[in-house]
């Protein structure tokens, strides 16, 4: 078993270049991205981030069976960067089924939550049996204002279950604060 880094923070704090920077000199790491290119933003956010990653890395797309991707992609790699549980979390919301979020189901979302928990699980385990140093970014969800909408405050609440069953097994911890890590949890 490898080394868990979890590294969190608002938006824009530095996440993931930091996270990039702690596999500076490495050439063989499995980069798992969990955005899908959606709209031309998120395609320009992706284009963005391609260009700052190291050329020889391994890029695989997705936001479920993450075991499964870090197991079947992880062999021979050095570090598996995974960026980021916020996108899993809202990937795992809204491109299953289309629901009125302003009143949903709450069957639906019992779903939901145990898909998340079990999709932000299976994260975990792939990451702890990894023999490689596994870093995992989120987005710091429920510091600012409460969100007007039910979208909006389920998103932050799944986030947030999500953040602290990493956080809780992870060996060393960062929040990112306009760009510097403070390590919160660690040696």
């Amino acid at each position: 078993m490898g080394d868990l880094i979890f590294i969190t923070g608002g938006a824009r704090s530095g996440k993931s270049r930091f996270a990039e920077e702690l596999f500076k000199g490495f050439d063989k790491v499995l980069y798992i991205a969990t955005a899908v290119p959606f709209d031309e933003e998120m395609k320009e956010r992706i284009a963005l981030h391609r260009t700052r990653r190291n050329s020889s890395w391994v890029t695989v797309e997705g936001y479920r069976e993450m075991d499964m991707l870090i197991r079947n992609g992880g062999h021979g790699m050095e570090g598996i960067l995974v960026d980021c549980v916020t996108i899993m979390v809202s990937n795992l919301m809204i491109l299953g089924e289309h629901i009125d979020w302003e009143n949903p189901p709450a069957a639906y979302m019992e779903r939901v939550k145990k898909s998340i928990r079990d999709e932000t699980e299976k994260l975990i385990h792939g990451a702890e049996n990894f023999t490689g140093t596994a870093v995992i970014v989120s987005n710091e969800t429920g510091m600012g204002i409460v969100p007007p909408s039910p979208l909006g405050r389920f998103f932050r609440d799944f986030a947030g279950t999500a953040n602290q069953m990493i956080a809780s097994r992870a060996g060393t911890v960062y929040f990112m604060v306009s760009g510097i890590p403070v390590k919160i949890k660690g040696d």
